[in-house]
């Protein structure tokens, strides 16, 4: 209601009113700095409203050129000073803003010496020395334990609709345990050199990628959120920390593949999922069909690329980038599609799972559980025991969604194994982009070529338990290091974000500094309504790290 008062006041108001209010919203966002969250949100609308009004007063003053200039003219010398007020009002927040870029800033110049000094550490011997099988499945029977024994059981959100539990696949807890215990065997895989495991260790990372469009569809799909917030927020997200290691390591950034593959597979998605919008809004399709054809016309892009010699323009990157997009060119598209028979797939969990037949669910799980079966069979018994990887990659981007989809059916083949997951596995899932780039210079080193020696008489030909306490040293710091630099990306990431917010006179994130309404006895529920709202806000931030949302968008 205050909103639109201002904004009709400032429509109807003279140039030179207009001139006047705009200088006192900079006054007040210069000098005042006020606390309050009301009081700067109430900044934020009046910024809001003199930058729709300027726009509104030149949409209307076409048909007038003299007029239409000089108004023009005013916006013209007013955008600077909005936009310097948005920038100087970012610089004042207590959460989110200035200081807190700034200290983010910081912290990751220590992050990144530590890995410089990493991955230039001596001793160390070479990765191909450290051939060890046996260990490898050592170190994964030890995360089957971690898991079992940290396994947790949490009950199924009620309906929207009331009734029943809905019975929620692939949700974050899940979400986050698969990627965990991937990323375990992918990095123990560079780390003992496990050759024969090659072709199920393509399908992780292919299974990753899918994850990129098929969370990303469901989040778009939903919340139909296309603002330049979003956006920057995932740009930040995938590629701030490693560019910056890239560019402070000399380390070119096909070593880092994984992360120009779900960059491109987000933005893929957001745009075939804006089309999607398009054809609903302006050719008038149903959902189904606008939906579809969003579908379509992105594969059809996607077989128009890969498919012809205008794949080659990769080369120019280097045969590394070219050979990695094709080993996952359709992998995204294919999470992208499988967002959009989620709805539907959801419909049939809640009938097969739900609690309305029990000799209905026991059927279900069965058979789930044989046809998930079947299908990673069929992709090992065909493609997955090819021994020669230049006979499998060729092959790869089109048979990898079969183990992909049987794991699914076998992880979600009755209602309890739904509502369970892995707590170890998933604390490994939420930092799987930075335990990924950083294995390679802490956990390892020399651009993962090396293996650091810490305890003296671990190298090469040391004892197998020297070599065991030298691993768990190194990874321990690894580890500890790629928390942090996951804290570290996720403040940078909202500092930036508030600031494309303040610069488009959105409202940000509220100050928890002490409010001018404490004075008249509100300070706790002021500040507890703040810290709340930020904590919420920093939630739906980090789900949007892998592009995951709590549940499916339908059904």
């Amino acid at each position: 209601m205050i909103g639109s008062k201002i904004h009709t006041i400032y429509k109807t108001s003279t140039s030179a009113a207009k001139q006047s209010l705009t200088v006192f919203i900079i006054y007040l966002d210069r000098e005042v700095h006020f606390n309050n969250h009301r009081l700067s949100h109430l900044l934020q609308l009046l910024r809001s409203s003199a930058i729709s009004s300027s726009s509104m007063t030149s949409q209307s003053s076409k048909d007038n050129g003299d007029d239409k200039h000089k108004k023009s003219s005013a916006s013209c010398r007013l955008a600077p000073q909005i936009m310097l007020s948005s920038i100087n009002a970012w610089a004042a927040q207590e959460k989110n803003g200035l200081k807190d870029f700034i200290k983010a800033q910081l912290k990751v110049a220590v992050v990144l010496t530590v890995a410089y000094f990493g991955n230039v550490y001596e001793p160390a011997y070479p990765r191909n020395d450290n051939h060890a099988p046996q260990m490898f499945w050592l170190v994964n029977g030890f995360l089957a334990m971690a898991a079992l024994w940290t396994w947790t059981w949490k009950a199924s959100p009620a309906s929207r609709t009331g009734g029943h539990p809905r019975v929620v696949i692939l949700g974050r807890e899940q979400t986050e345990e698969w990627k965990g215990w991937m990323q375990w065997a992918f990095i123990f895989y560079h780390y003992y050199r496990v050759y024969y495991v090659y072709n199920e260790i393509r399908v992780f990372v292919s299974a990753y990628v899918w994850m990129t469009g098929f969370g990303n569809f469901l989040y778009f799909d939903k919340k139909g959120d296309f603002t330049i917030e979003r956006f920057v927020s995932m740009i930040i997200r995938i590629n701030y920390f490693p560019l910056l290691l890239s560019y402070f390591l000399s380390v070119p950034l096909e070593l880092y593949y994984v992360v120009p593959l779900h960059t491109c597979g987000f933005i893929m998605t957001m745009v075939s999922c804006y089309i999607a919008v398009l054809f609903e809004r302006k050719c008038g399709f149903g959902y189904w069909k606008s939906r579809t054809s969003a579908v379509l016309v992105s594969l059809v892009a996607h077989i128009l690329f890969y498919e012809t010699p205008a794949v080659d323009v990769l080369l120019y990157f280097s045969k590394e980038i070219h050979f990695r997009f094709q080993a996952d060119k359709y992998s995204a598209w294919m999470g992208l599609a499988s967002g959009l028979l989620w709805g539907k797939i959801g419909e049939y969990m809640q009938w097969a799972h739900g609690f309305e037949n029990e000799s209905r669910r026991s059927k279900a799980t069965i058979l789930q559980f044989i046809t998930g079966a079947f299908l990673i069979w069929f992709w090992y018994f065909f493609f997955g025991f090819l021994s020669d990887k230049y006979a499998y990659n060729p092959v790869h981007p089109y048979v990898f969604i079969f183990p992909v989809v049987g794991w699914l059916m076998i992880r979600n083949c009755s209602r309890y194994l739904t509502e369970c997951h892995s707590t170890v596995l998933e604390f490994l899932g939420r930092n799987t982009l930075e335990t990924y780039v950083l294995q390679f210079h802490l956990f390892m080193t020399h651009n993962v070529q090396y293996i650091p020696v810490i305890i003296p008489g671990a190298d090469a030909n040391g004892h197998a338990a020297l070599k065991f306490l030298n691993m768990l040293l190194c990874g321990s710091v690894f580890l500890v290091i790629a928390v942090w630099a996951r804290k570290i990306t996720v403040a940078t990431q909202m500092s930036v974000v508030d600031l494309v917010k303040g610069l488009r006179g959105l409202p940000t994130t509220p100050s928890t500094n002490v409010s001018l309404s404490s004075q008249v006895g509100s300070k706790g529920s002021q500040s507890n309504k703040s810290e709340d709202a930020t904590e919420n806000e920093e939630v739906q931030l980090v789900k949007a790290e892998s592009g995951m949302s709590d549940a499916p968008s339908k059904g």
